[in-house]
């Protein structure tokens, strides 16, 4: 006569593998999810920042002119909105989609780094201002700053990288939306699990569950 036991079986090395993939797995959606969109708001904050200022000469007086990151170069604060989209992107697709649009937020965040340092020292939008306040296109700014705040802004897009980069890595392992529902709307049904007859406590689970172990309609 066989007895049903209550004592678990031993977990494998496969199925600790497996809760520590999980478990890696939420937690570079985590830091993903934190670092894009930290990322994100820096960059575009830096961008509504003061750049660069510097005097102007215009009808024998001196005038003071700034710029704004927006004056000097709008491709960080764009490509921080196209992270961000990306970044939500990542859990409507699957598979390849998923790996297409996580490369597609590292290269917006690899983007804004760059456009975000060349910009530092660029003094064309001053010299525009310039020529406009005083009608003369050849004015030019003296005394030309910069401050901080560029490299603020490629602070944020580096954010954003490090987001892409977890998400090619780690994300066919994250969650995606509606996947529990298939196109209908309706729940996914659950699949029978296979019953070895020859071991009775999978018979008991199986009748727990209100399943028929002997296979038979």
């Amino acid at each position: 006569m066989e007895y049903v036991t209550a004592v678990p079986h031993p977990r494998t090395d496969a199925a600790a593998d497996s809760a520590g993939s999980a478990k890696g797995g939420r937690r570079s959606l985590a830091v993903a999810l934190f670092f894009g969109a930290v990322g994100a708001a820096v960059a575009l904050l830096a961008s509504r920042q003061e750049w660069c200022s510097g005097v102007a000469a215009v009808a024998g007086g001196k005038l003071p002119l700034t710029a704004k990151g927006s004056d000097v170069t709008g491709v960080p604060a764009a490509l921080a909105i196209v992270g961000l989209a990306a970044l939500v992107a990542v859990f409507a697709v699957r598979r390849a989609g998923r790996i297409l649009v996580a490369a597609l937020l590292a290269l917006s965040g690899a983007g804004a780094v760059a456009a975000a340092v060349l910009g530092a020292g660029d003094s064309a939008a001053l010299d525009e201002k310039a020529a406009e306040a005083s009608g003369d296109a050849s004015t030019t700014i003296d005394a030309l700053t910069h401050t901080a705040w560029p490299y603020v802004a490629a602070a944020g897009g580096a954010l954003i990288l490090i987001a892409g980069i977890l998400a090619v890595v780690y994300g066919a392992a994250w969650p995606s939306m509606g996947g529990r529902y298939e196109r209908s709307g309706a729940p996914r049904a659950r699949r029978a699990k296979p019953v070895d007859p020859d071991r009775p406590e999978d018979l008991w689970k199986a009748l727990d569950r209100g399943e028929d172990p002997t296979g038979t309609a």
